[in-house]
């Protein structure tokens, strides 16, 4: 079996709690989002973008995470606060795949959400090969209209995930994978 197939069969989502330094450098992000660029595109729309979040933007962001949870969660404790603050400055690179549907009369808007789910996909297969761990998350943050606004998101545009990148500090364990015969069907 070559390389590839076999990187792609280990391939596992490591938590973003669990990434640390190094992140990837100038040359390798720019590999990333080539990579994850090069998904299905029905019409070459584009149909999704990427917001890098790294630095003290993951802070910045944090910021503003903090502030929405405080003011739906008035009662939350300090720690629940602090979590949600620090929800984006675990991995050293947070790359948010937003999902913009270009109106089409041949192309489905389904086809253009699924494009970005695999620049999505390309994402996490790319960092993988480039030896660092990954994990495509989205949580309440995705959805929230203050946090999407930060990030400027347009208001028809929508985050298909937040893909968290660095260096693994803890392997996970595997978990059990379904069996082919309980997913598969022939015609």
């Amino acid at each position: 079996m070559n390389d590839s197939l076999s990187r792609l069969q280990q391939r596992r989502s490591v938590p973003a709690r669990w990434l640390g330094e190094p992140g990837p450098g100038p040359e390798e992000i720019e590999t990333l989002l080539t990579v994850a660029a090069r998904v299905p595109d029905h019409g070459k729309l584009v149909p999704w973008r990427f917001v890098l979040i790294e630095g003290d933007g993951r802070h910045r962001l944090g910021d503003v995470l903090a502030a929405a949870f405080k003011a739906d969660q008035p009662d939350a404790d300090a720690e629940k606060v602090a979590a949600e603050q620090g929800r984006f400055a675990q991995a050293p690179l947070v790359v948010a795949v937003v999902s913009r549907v270009v109106p089409h009369v041949k192309i489905p808007d389904w086809e253009q959400v699924l494009s970005a789910g695999a620049a999505c996909m390309n994402l996490l297969n790319a960092a993988n090969a480039l030896g660092y761990g990954a994990s495509w998350l989205t949580g309440w943050a995705a959805y929230d209209r203050r946090v999407l606004d930060a990030l400027g998101l347009a208001p028809d545009e929508r985050i298909a995930g937040f893909v968290h990148i660095g260096t693994t500090k803890e392997q996970p364990t595997d978990r059990a994978r379904p069996t082919l015969a309980d997913i598969v069907t022939r015609f």
